[in-house]
């Protein structure tokens, strides 16, 4: 692992860069530092989801979106999501990635971990089959909205605490959101 893996880039309310920090110590002691999310559709409009690995070391076994990082010090937003997409999945986003949106959120993801994050929210529309690093991923699925919905509701707990943060922001703007142009942005 390279000493900037295991850093996180720690950012005020408005992700202006403050410094850096080791990635355990913003989770144990929460620390806003920067965070990206990436949502992945079928062209029939269904989400891609996968359930972290066994060995995660937070939020082990639950559904979440395609993938999820920390962009390294100093590394863009959109070069981390592409980076993790592809390490943890297997996808290739190219020039598709599109921001959704940004949101901070805190939340426990563990007895002494919790999540403090500025967190920038890409998708991508894609049928390209992943094929997911078996380190950061038990398996993987695509569900409709309507079941995903319907899951979320019944089982919350299967479910990591941004994933849910996330789809309640993306349903309030609907399906405004897939298959929009590349770069388009809407906050």
């Amino acid at each position: 692992m390279r000493d900037n893996e295991l850093l996180v880039q720690l950012v005020d309310e408005h992700d202006n860069p403050v410094g850096t920090m080791d990635k355990l110590e913003a989770h144990r002691h929460p620390t806003l530092h920067r965070a990206v999310s990436v949502l992945v559709f079928n062209s029939a409009g269904d989400w891609l989801l996968h359930r972290r690995a066994a060995g995660k070391y937070h939020s082990a076994c639950l559904w979440t979106n395609a993938c999820c990082t920390h962009p390294y010090p100093g590394e863009e937003h959109a070069i981390a999501a592409h980076r993790r997409l592809k390490e943890e999945m297997g996808i290739d986003a190219g020039e598709a990635l599109v921001h959704l949106f940004d949101f901070v959120y805190q939340a426990k993801v563990g007895e002494d971990l919790t999540e403090y994050e500025y967190d920038r929210v890409f998708s991508l529309t894609s049928d390209e089959l992943p094929q997911p690093h078996p380190d950061e991923v038990d398996e993987w699925r695509y569900l409709s909205p309507d079941v995903l919905q319907e899951e979320m509701k019944q089982h919350p707990e299967c479910f990591t605490e941004w994933f849910k943060m996330i789809f309640d922001r993306f349903t309030v703007h609907g399906s405004m959101f897939v298959n929009q142009e590349p770069g388009k942005a809407y906050r």
